[in-house]
């Protein structure tokens, strides 16, 4: 198995030039000849924290009444950036890895106040231009926010007018976008108010992880027609709880959260789960098996449902002792799914549709093309541009059996558009991913995880196989088993 990088400057495609989505990253683009693979897989992936669940204790952390202690936290630019942003509003960090684990640990100390007079770059983070202002009102002094060039393009208006309404004041020319300024005055009143998350669940989720230091807390009432990504949201007011906040929704698409202290607490980050799909999505599509240690018993996270959805295109899935365990026989059924309560799953699971042999919809997804970028036109133009037969729908898209091809697989600086890719990849020859680098929005290892997945042995045939093969850091289990 060969991999091939080379740097590539600009983007010639039609529609990331139009949103200029070269990444603006940290690095140069990067062009990755992605591997086929024809044998059977027998691996484990070890994966690293959740980037949802990392971004919301980083916050509560620093607004909390003491020093907190993030155990295996996600680090990759969405939570850099975050941290970042932090530490300029005067928040203090310090990391510590554990000699004989290897674990990481973030210790994160808020401080007596917060201070504006500071600027924060959210590069596309929809976690950091949406959770960050709130708190940036609550600082003394102006704080200007600011993106790579498609964030201006990311839906920002209803969280600029819910700060309005409480009684915050924000300079944006009108726009609605970044780049924008919270002028704080080191308090913010509360209140009720009316907000549409029918574009983001992170509106929401955003002014509660801050409402227990406004003054009268918060109670918010959703008035869109519809409210994507609501496990998103139960995420938040578990984490408030865990923090000693009380925090509820006592009605559909209505929270509150009443004004307290926010505990400070030593908290292990669970392994991001909606990270596991395009590994346990590759047993699917090479036969095998694909197993995903320290896997909660119950949590919030939006990736569990993969448990639920990958029988839907004839995989085995399992879950003993901690492990979710996916197998496949290499053939892969068409499917009819709504996803509006798992819309960042969809493109691996569009991926995996483009390769099953008969007609497959996938609805319920009209807000990810507010995501990093547009993916519902992003996904169907580089499925058709790979020879596919995909067509948007209102709210998702309809995939028809193709013949694919090779070709090049533009990203538009989207990580999970990037690992869509290489999951095609393993059947299709000769598809050139392009921009493999933006996958450090949420795993910087990416490339190295998926290299070492294909070369782990299995030994008992597709169909399933008992892992062979440990890929990531295996001192993980023993951090997360407690």
């Amino acid at each position: 198995m060969m991999f091939i990088a080379k740097n590539t400057r600009g983007n010639t495609d039609p529609l990331s030039s139009a949103d200029p989505l070269t990444g603006e990253s940290d690095s140069a683009a990067t062009d990755w000849l992605a591997p086929t693979w024809h044998d059977p897989l027998g691996a484990t992936v070890h994966l690293p924290g959740s980037k949802s669940l990392t971004n919301r204790e980083l916050i509560l952390a620093a607004l909390a009444n003491g020093e907190s202690t993030l155990v295996a936290p996600l680090k990759s630019r969405d939570s850099e950036l975050m941290i970042a942003g932090l530490k300029s509003l005067g928040v203090a960090f310090s990391e510590e890895t554990d000699p004989v684990s290897g674990v990481l640990e973030v210790r994160v100390t808020p401080p007596a106040e917060l201070t504006g007079s500071t600027s924060v770059h959210c590069g596309l983070a929809g976690t950091v231009m949406r959770f960050l202002p709130p708190v940036a009102a609550l600082a003394l002094g102006p704080t200007a926010f600011d993106g790579d060039p498609y964030a201006r393009k990311r839906p920002m208006a209803p969280i600029i007018a819910a700060l309005r309404e409480l009684g915050v004041d924000i300079s944006d020319d009108g726009r609605g976008a970044l780049p924008f300024t919270v002028h704080g005055f080191g308090e913010v009143a509360g209140g009720s108010i009316e907000i549409d998350a029918s574009s983001s669940s992170q509106f929401v989720s955003g002014l509660l992880l801050a409402a227990a230091r406004f003054r009268d807390g918060i109670t918010v009432t959703h008035r869109g027609e519809s409210l994507p990504s609501l496990p998103h949201i139960e995420m938040t007011l578990q984490v408030l709880a865990e923090h000693g906040v009380t925090a509820s929704s006592p009605a559909p698409g209505k929270w509150t959260v009443e004004p307290s202290k926010i505990a400070a607490r030593r908290v292990v980050i669970e392994p991001d789960l909606s990270n596991a799909a395009p590994f346990l999505a590759a047993a699917l599509v090479c036969g095998g098996s694909v197993s995903i240690p320290n896997w909660p018993a119950e949590t919030t996270q939006v990736g569990d449902q993969l448990r639920k959805i990958m029988p839907e295109f004839g995989a085995e899935v399992s879950l003993e002792n901690g492990t979710l365990t996916v197998s496949g026989s290499g053939e892969i059924r068409p499917v009819n799914l709504h996803l509006s309560h798992a819309g960042e799953l969809a493109p691996t699971l569009i991926g995996l549709a483009a390769l099953a042999d008969g007609t497959s919809k996938i609805t319920g997804i009209g807000h990810i093309r507010h995501h990093e970028t547009d993916r519902i036109a992003a996904l169907v133009t580089e499925l058709n541009r790979l020879g596919g037969n995909a067509s948007e729908l209102p709210d998702g898209i309809q995939i028809d059996p193709a013949q694919l091809h090779g070709g090049t697989w533009q990203s538009y600086a989207d990580h999970r558009m990037a690992t869509t890719g290489a999951l095609l990849g393993l059947r299709v020859p000769d598809v050139t991913v392009q921009d493999i680098g933006c996958t450090t929005k949420t795993l910087p290892n990416f490339t190295e995880l998926w290299g070492q997945l294909l070369q782990a042995p299995s030994n008992s045939g597709v169909g399933g196989s008992t892992p062979q093969s440990t890929v990531g850091p295996g001192s993980l289990p023993a951090i997360f088993g407690v």
